[in-house]
């Protein structure tokens, strides 16, 4: 699946990277708190592509940034910087409308993957000491550190909402893979839901 509309699969259904991902269990629920409102988790995650199918495993570092803007609404930002193994066998970019792109990817690859996203949560209350229970993913952290009923401008009908997913590897893989033919993968947009307007760049694929 597409990684940004898993995300809003979340609410409907299912994430980007989604139920399934396991966070760090040495963080005993809390992460690793980072300054002022920033929330530091080890998450592992299917990764999928253009065409809703997995096409590799991600081990991410997840960093969740919170702004309270005073009224009622908080900018809620995640920041994740990792790792990927493909596990093919159709490449993330395979169902791309436009640009160029391959098809196929086999497994083994590995790469590293950086990408955001942020949007505003409406809740009447944020408890920066509360814990999150494993898998740490965002609608858990939402559930965890917000009142209840708080909603995701990224998980409904909205204008209010941005991400951008990048994904490269390199040109030497282990020596039994054949060349990888494209080795940059973007996947970015705004909005979400009905709204959600998602463009995806090139590809991790060798053919």
């Amino acid at each position: 699946m597409k990684r940004f509309v898993m995300l809003s699969v979340l609410v409907f259904a299912a994430l980007v990277v989604v139920a399934g991902g396991l966070a760090d269990p040495g963080d005993k629920g809390k992460g690793k708190k980072q300054g002022k409102n920033r929330f530091t988790f080890t998450v592992v995650s299917p990764d999928n592509g253009s065409c809703g199918q997995q096409w590799a495993t991600d081990t991410i570092k997840r960093t969740y940034s919170v702004k309270d803007r005073g009224n009622g609404t908080f900018t809620l930002t995640r920041q994740d910087r990792g790792t990927f193994v493909t596990t093919g066998p159709v490449s993330p970019g395979k169902c791309e409308t436009s640009g160029k792109h391959g098809s196929a990817v086999g497994a083994g690859y590995t790469g590293k993957l950086t990408g955001y996203l942020t949007g505003t949560v409406t809740a009447t209350s944020f408890d920066k000491n509360a814990t999150c229970a494993s898998p740490c993913l965002t609608d858990a952290f939402i559930a965890a550190f917000f009142s209840s009923g708080a909603q995701f401008s990224c998980f409904t009908n909205s204008a209010n909402c941005k991400f951008n997913f990048n994904y490269t590897s390199p040109a030497r893989q282990a020596s039994a893979l054949a060349k990888l033919k494209y080795r940059h993968w973007q996947d970015k947009g705004k909005g979400a839901g009905t709204m959600l307007k998602e463009k995806f760049i090139g590809d991790i694929a060798n053919t």
